[in-house]
């Protein structure tokens, strides 16, 4: 039994843990995104809500977004992330004709990638999260919302 207390600023700010998480994800997404039964995979829950298969496809289209977050967070003192939002035709079901498996392997490639390219950039990363910590602690962020 793993135990552990999440606080603020907890788990989240500490590289070791975030590197694992991000490099654990595939072998927990894609295992649950193949339990889902065919009959309801594609199927939205409401209007303008994403399937179960289009928001694993979205995991393997986000990823250039992530490289390049990533490296600004990590190159740039004050980074400005712009805000993503998934393109009118995602949002209308552009991501429901995407091969799934492909998608899969596609996610977990760019994941594996992502881990090898700043796995090893763990002190930097830590030393990002401590100026970032410091910088909010100075002047609150406000963050830009959205329900999906």
């Amino acid at each position: 039994m793993i135990s552990f207390s999440i606080r603020a600023g907890g788990l989240m700010n500490n590289a070791g843990v975030i590197v694992a998480s991000l490099e654990r994800a595939p072998a927990l997404v894609v295992p649950l995104v193949r339990e889902v039964p065919q009959a309801i995979l594609k199927r939205r829950p409401r209007p303008g809500k994403w399937s179960a298969h289009e928001h694993a496809c979205h995991l393997a289209t986000i990823h250039p977004v992530m490289f390049a977050r990533l490296d600004l967070m990590l190159t740039d003192a004050r980074p400005r992330i712009v805000p993503y939002f998934p393109s009118a035709e995602e949002e209308e079901g552009a991501l429901l004709k995407a091969d799934l498996d492909q998608a899969m392997e596609r996610f977990s490639n760019d994941r594996r990638q992502l881990v090898e390219r700043h796995g090893g950039r763990q002190e930097r990363i830590e030393r990002r999260l401590v100026e970032e910590r410091k910088r909010r602690r100075e002047a609150p962020l406000m963050r830009p919302t959205r329900t999906m």
